[in-house]
């Protein structure tokens, strides 16, 4: 039995939330709204999907590696624009992208639901020699993604 149900369930909850809820964001958005770039250097709505399916990816990555690997797991960062550029989020069709992010996400979901309590308090270094529990990790995967949520996708382009 996991000592900390609350943040499991709590993260489990938010995710699983997010992969019902965002592709019916999605498919009520018009294409135009969807492809949109706010600015040359800024990602689209598309985009911001890809990106939330790249940052499931390395999580995913990390979230095995740190239950197994020798203290300490150094946590490698990625080129996030590079990325989204490489795998050409903008011209895929969304179903493919909204596919991807909730296939990944249920994997994350069964990741996170398997970690036994002991492995939550396992430390990785996340840079600056900052050393932060997976536990952290995890509860930071959640707010990463609700960020991006709140802040990029959910708000209305009223220029379009």
């Amino acid at each position: 039995m996991l000592v900390h149900p609350h943040m499991d369930q709590k993260v489990v909850e938010g995710v699983n939330h997010w992969i019902k809820r965002l592709p019916e964001e999605y498919n009520s958005m018009s294409e135009k709204e969807i492809s949109n770039r706010p600015l040359p250097n800024k990602w689209s709505k598309k985009e911001i999907l890809g990106h939330l399916c790249d940052s499931a990816i390395n999580n995913m990555e990390r979230f095995i590696k740190i239950q197994y690997e020798e203290p300490l797991y150094v946590i490698q960062s990625y080129n996030q624009d590079q990325w989204v550029i490489v795998q050409n989020y903008q011209n895929r069709p969304l179903h493919e992208i909204v596919n991807l992010f909730q296939t990944l996400n249920k994997q994350i979901v069964n990741i996170v639901k398997n970690i036994s309590n002991e492995k939550l308090s396992n430390l990785c270094d996340i840079g600056n020699n900052q050393h932060k529990t997976l536990e952290w990790l995890i509860q930071d995967y959640l707010e990463h993604m609700e960020h991006h949520i709140h802040n990029q996708i959910l708000i209305e382009n009223n220029d379009l």
